[in-house]
């Protein structure tokens, strides 16, 4: 199994979630965070975890479609898109703008989507977590999974659960081949600092509980050698246990 990194950058948020790159604006007021995609590469699989911001560099490229090219990686070959959320951070990465509309960025890929999370956002009209244009044209694609279970396998190589946190039905995942493991946390685990800290952020749907997860799975992730996945850190990508 390989993972890579799929680092959009750093970035600074304001409270009305307008996302501005870190080393630009230094001095800029709001929470720190990267933004991180993954890919995880199995014997069956080119497994994207999340899709990003769509940011692009100065060129007007995807970010993330820059580094799947230096890895020799065509945007084709991806075969599963997971979605633990529908943050306009985590999924917009998912489509290309065009002048005709939306174009998908993974066309051959599954794209999984956690059905409650959809009827959420669609709840959340105004939300500036998320980006409505994106996420209506989003649900128009053919390649499109619903989810609607409490957790499962997507197949011998993928575990999902929901477990809420962050948003009220986001989702983690774990992917184990040849008795590795990675395990990835999304919003609940999105930065190391959080297994320091055993605190409840006022940002989560459910702080408590999404502390109460981490707390759990940081007992999970040292007994099992766990690679944990992280998003939003500015420095660390995967962590050991």
């Amino acid at each position: 199994m390989k993972i890579i990194s799929l680092k959009e950058g750093n970035f600074v948020a304001d409270k009305i979630k307008n996302f501005k790159i870190l080393e630009e604006n230094p001095e800029a007021k709001g929470v720190k965070m990267s933004i991180q995609p993954f890919l995880i590469i199995t014997e069956n699989d080119y497994i994207l975890i999340d899709a990003g911001f769509g940011w692009k560099n100065i060129e007007g490229k995807l970010i993330i479609n820059k580094i799947l090219e230096e890895e020799n990686i065509h945007t084709s070959q991806i075969t599963k898109v997971l979605l633990s959320h529908l943050h306009k951070d985590h999924i917009n990465g998912t489509l290309i703008k065009t002048d005709d509309g939306f174009d998908s960025n993974f066309p051959n890929a599954k794209i999984y989507i956690q059905k409650r999370e959809l009827d959420f956002a669609f709840e959340s009209l105004g939300n500036p977590s998320f980006d409505f244009e994106i996420l209506e044209a989003l649900i128009q694609q053919p390649n499109i999974i619903w989810m609607d279970d409490d957790q499962g396998k997507i197949n011998n190589e993928i575990y999902y659960e929901v477990v809420g946190g962050h948003s009220p039905f986001m989702q983690i995942f774990k992917i184990t081949e040849n008795n590795e493991t990675v395990f990835y946390g999304a919003d609940n685990l999105p930065q190391e600092s959080y297994l320091k800290y055993h605190v409840a952020y006022k940002s989560d749907f459910d702080g408590k509980k999404a502390m109460q997860l981490r707390i759990k799975w940081q007992k999970e992730a040292i007994e099992n050698n766990w690679k944990v996945l992280f998003y939003h850190d500015l420095d660390k990508s995967v962590l050991q246990f």
